[in-house]
């Protein structure tokens, strides 16, 4: 059994699903594991971490006109020290999630055809975000 830690980091543009998929598989396949397991952990309140298709622009902007209009900005939230956009970035965030637990095979991640693994900054301005990486197996 081999394990490996790292921690990526990754600089937003803002708002928006920013695909991490060809990164962190460089990463995995520094990490000379075969067969295991990745683990994935977003290092903030206001950015998770999520796996959807990665082939339809389509997606990402309804996922993301779908968050705004469930969790939008100046919903009567008492947390707004940081802005308009923060308090709705923590409900997001809350909503999907901060880790992410992908299958490895033959040194690849098992991520079906049209999958990629994204990033969200629920945040309007940029941001540098760290994501911390585990990789367990043989």
């Amino acid at each position: 059994m081999h394990q490996t830690l790292a921690t990526l980091t990754f600089d937003t543009a803002g708002r928006g699903l920013h695909e991490i998929t060809d990164e962190v598989a460089e990463w995995l396949g520094s990490a000379e594991i075969r067969t295991g397991l990745v683990t994935l952990f977003c290092q903030h309140t206001s950015a998770s971490l999520l796996i959807n298709e990665n082939a339809a622009p389509a997606v990402q902007r309804d996922l993301l006109r779908w968050l705004d209009q469930a969790v939008p900005e100046g919903g009567g939230y008492e947390h707004d020290s940081e802005g308009p956009d923060d308090m709705p970035a923590h409900i997001k965030a809350m909503l999907t999630g901060n880790s992410l637990t992908i299958p490895v095979a033959n040194g690849r991640m098992m991520l079906g055809t049209w999958q990629g693994i994204y990033l969200a900054e629920h945040r309007r301005r940029p941001h540098r975000r760290h994501v911390v990486a585990h990789a367990l197996g043989d």
